[in-house]
Parts: structure tokens; sequence; C-alpha cells
């Protein structure tokens, strides 16, 4: 499936480019966001984000769809996106620091799960933070995602393994967030 663009009144979500690299490589090669990061190697160089870009295509599975958002005015600010998972499909996302506290992420959030849930057929999307970032866990307990247990996995930024809190979000609870 071809990735659609998608219009919120603030942002755009739209498929990752190759010029997209630099402000990658230049939000991720900060520890405050690469640290709350499960697959994110610290430092985070230009080659890195050249290196992820060429594995995006934007004809792509829908659980492995990922969007670049870029905040109307101002440009790329971050990413959130889908990747297949033994259980189904998992939702990341990340916001380069001086855009958080603004409300970006949930908006964007909201806008790729409405996609995500009317093209595929998943009745359930799993998520997750490290323990220690309740920002994130906020925004996906305003999404509607409940806690189903705590494990532990690998963050490669600090290179080592960190408590995670794990969630889901059925289709039943967005459904009805939604209405």
């Amino acid at each position: 499936m071809i990735l659609p663009i998608i219009e919120t009144e603030r942002l755009i979500l739209r498929a990752p480019r190759a010029q997209d690299a630099e402000p990658i490589a230049h939000y991720l090669n900060d520890f405050a966001v690469s640290g709350n990061l499960a697959r994110v190697p610290f430092p985070y160089h230009l080659s890195d984000a050249r290196a992820w870009l060429r594995t995006r295509h934007p004809d792509t599975m829908v659980d492995d769809a990922n969007f670049c958002i870029e905040l109307k005015g101002e440009g790329y600010v971050g990413h959130i996106g889908f990747h297949p998972a033994q259980d189904g499909p998992v939702i990341g996302y990340w916001l380069g620091k001086p855009f958080w506290g603004r409300g970006i992420m949930t908006e964007a959030a909201i806008a790729c799960l409405d996609w995500f849930f009317a093209v595929s057929r998943a009745p359930v999307v799993y998520s997750g933070v490290f323990h220690f970032n309740g920002a994130s866990l906020a925004i996906q307990r305003r999404l509607g995602f409940a806690e189903t247990g705590r494990s532990w996995l690998l963050c490669l930024a600090r290179g080592v393994e960190v408590e995670h809190i794990d969630t889901q979000l059925t289709l039943g609870v967005w459904k009805a967030r939604r209405t």
C-alpha cells in the first residue's frame, strides 16, 4: 500500500524521504530523546539516519508503516510508525526535544491510529514505555492504551535492559473513545 499524507490542524504525516536524514540525526543525537527509545543507538549519526531511511519504502505493509511528522510552518519534528511483532503491530514514536509539551505527539498519534484502524484488520495495537518515561505513558493513557504488564527491554542508547511498561490499545476501546 502507498502511504497516504495525513493532515491535521497543525501537522502533516507523510512517508520518510532522503532529505529527512539531517533532522532525524539531529534530534536522535540528543540522549534525552534516544535514551527513551529501544531501537535507537546513541550517539546517533547522519549515517545511521541514512541507513534507516534506505529501509523505508512508501509502498509498505500497513503494520510496517512509518510517518514523518511535520509541524506546519516549522518542518520535520519527529516520527511515528508501526512495526510488526510476534503478538501483533507495535506503534512507536519520538519527537525532537524542542517540540515536547505542545500536544504534538497526541495529535499525531490520534491521526495515525485513526488511519491504521481504518485500513488494517488488527484488533489491537501494542506499545509501551520505559518505566521512567512518564510523558509517553501519559500520551498512551490519553489515547486509551491499557497497561498489560512489565518486561525488560534492551535500550540500545543506554546499552542495558530497562524495565518496560507494556501497553495495548484494542480496536473496541479506540472506537468507543472516538465516538
